[in-house]
């Protein structure tokens, strides 16, 4: 699922001092439940560009990326072949958007039509086993 909050912009102030604060040091040490912790490089540039739009007066609108899977890398993940696969986004059985003529499958749709298959075959063995009396 994507989240997506949006901040405003500091107050000229408040801005001015992050700012000067930024200038002084890249260091991305945080206070984190009163235990300092110093972030992994891909957190800190993350946390330190956040923090330089907003040290320049900017507002800012932070969104999860998701990852998306072609037809091939989807059909991989699930086990199916790429033709089954097309059939299933064909048939609205996995959701699929369409980037131009490309599809466009997340992996969460994936692994919920993988698990609703494992539920489902239980079920239509021991269904398939009973013999009428």
């Amino acid at each position: 699922m994507t989240r997506t909050t949006q901040h405003e912009a500091l107050a000229a102030p408040d801005a001015a001092h992050l700012a000067r604060a930024l200038g002084e040091s890249a260091d991305a040490t945080v206070f984190v439940n009163g235990t300092a912790l110093r972030l992994p490089s891909a957190a800190a540039d993350a946390v330190l560009d956040v923090l330089g739009r907003l040290a320049e007066g900017e507002a800012i609108v932070l969104s999860t990326a998701e990852r998306w899977l072609n037809t091939s890398q989807a059909a991989r993940l699930a086990g199916v072949s790429n033709t089954y696969m097309r059939n299933l986004t064909d048939a609205g059985t996995i959701p699929v958007e369409y980037r131009g003529s490309h599809r466009r499958i997340k992996p969460a749709d994936v692994a919920t039509w993988v698990a609703s298959r494992q539920t489902e075959a239980p079920q239509s063995e021991q269904s398939g086993s009973e013999a009428p009396e």
